[in-house]
């Protein structure tokens, strides 16, 4: 005969309730006669009817943890555990609501519960909206106030956006397989920027597809960023806890998606008006830093030692007069400090000689152009006259050749 410990039964005991699934996902209502909230936020409570009692503890981060009061009367959701140490029954709590909600709610608690702890509900993995969309996807019915209603504030607040719709029923038996298979649309569709889905008000029954599990799926897989406006401000789903970001209605989600045209033009303005005064700045800044330059440089010349260089120049002083000098000529190349050759400044009188040497065989031509021509006609008269005197003399000037007048 085998003879156990009592910790070995409590610890067998504790693994068959594990192993069992009605005892691991179980609903119970009760009374609470009495409860304790600790320190650390937990509830200790019990559930009683009329013949029997369970302990039971709920913790700090559970659902519905509000509703833990004595005499409440609730509806429980947990699994069936022992507490080793004094060898207990009791219950751990994830859920708890008060008597009177229907199935459907308590299902939604339940799945919103799963999908938490899954992580779907996360913030940081919600996507950040794109603030200028080229291409955004609707999915919402076709013959909905839902769709007319996007159309109009996206063509008001910003036309050059383009509207791609996925038909899909919103209400029904059929309407979340429907909602699934337009969001594999709209991931099959190329640069889809953002997807608002979404429907008008409703109870929580029509409501429901946008509570499904698949469709909380299909919003999570989706690959462009997911706006959610189901219902109006009061109602929530579980598709809007899953996605990217919630409007309170579909007009609110179409503002969201889109940027507002006249705020645009005003942020354009203000930045045309802000670099211009920059650049009109920048200008006067380098302006002043020129002309500084120019200033020093021009000091830098007149007292730099090659100025005064007497060179066929001399330094005249009169009374009462400043220091003048004559037009000496100037190197077009001056020694610096360090005595080698430094590049002449273009304002350096030293410059203009080679320049205006380049210009005298020009003029020189111009001139002798000019004297010819002031010369033709005396020329010309003169000619005439050679040619009436040899009509005068015919034999001596046929002796002799015509070779015009000397000068010529």
């Amino acid at each position: 005969m085998a003879v156990y410990g009592v910790s070995q039964v409590v610890s067998y005991m504790n693994e068959l309730l594990a192993y069992d699934d009605v005892l691991q996902d179980i609903w119970i209502e009760g009374e609470i006669p009495q409860a304790t909230i600790s320190a650390a936020g937990h509830a200790y409570f019990t559930l009683r009817d009329g013949n029997s009692s369970l302990r039971c503890v709920m913790f700090r981060n559970s659902r519905g943890l509000e509703h833990i009061r004595d005499g409440a009367a609730i509806i429980a959701h947990g699994r069936m555990s022992i507490y080793e140490s004094r060898g207990d029954l009791q219950m751990i709590v994830d859920i708890a609501q008060p008597e009177g909600v229907g199935e459907l709610q308590l299902q939604l608690e339940q799945l919103m519960l799963k999908l938490e702890q899954e992580g779907l509900f996360e913030p940081s993995r919600k996507r950040p909206i794109p603030e200028y969309p080229r291409r955004v996807g609707v999915i919402t019915s076709e013959t909905g106030a839902v769709w007319h209603d996007i159309q109009t504030v996206t063509a008001r607040r910003y036309p050059l956006i383009e509207l791609v719709l996925a038909p899909t029923l919103v209400q029904g038996d059929h309407a979340a397989a429907g909602i699934v298979e337009a969001f594999r649309a709209m991931n099959s569709e190329p640069d889809i920027d953002t997807v608002i889905v979404g429907r008008g008000g409703g109870s929580l029954e029509d409501l429901w597809p946008f509570n499904e599990e698949t469709v909380a799926r299909a919003v999570f897989s989706s690959q462009a960023p997911v706006i959610s406006a189901v219902g109006h401000e009061t109602d929530h789903t579980i598709c809007d806890l899953v996605a990217d970001l919630r409007a309170a209605t579909p007009s609110a989600a179409a503002e969201l998606a889109v940027p507002d045209r006249a705020e645009l033009a005003i942020r354009v303005a203000s930045g045309y008006q802000a670099l211009g005064m920059f650049v009109t700045d920048q200008i006067s800044r380098s302006a002043q830093t020129l002309n500084q330059l120019k200033t020093d440089l021009d000091r830098t010349v007149q007292d730099h030692p090659a100025a005064g260089a007497q060179r066929g120049g001399r330094v005249f002083r009169g009374r009462g007069l400043p220091a003048r000098r004559t037009a000496a000529p100037i190197p077009r190349r001056c020694r610096g400090g360090d005595g080698r050759a430094q590049p002449a400044h273009p304002q350096c009188p030293g410059r203009a000689v080679p320049v205006r040497r380049g210009r005298l065989p020009g003029r020189h031509r111009r001139h002798r152009h000019g004297a010819e021509h002031a010369c033709r006609p005396r020329r010309l008269r003169r000619d005439s006259q050679v040619r009436r005197a040899r009509g005068a003399q015919p034999d001596r000037g046929r002796d002799r050749p015509n070779r015009g007048p000397r000068g010529t």
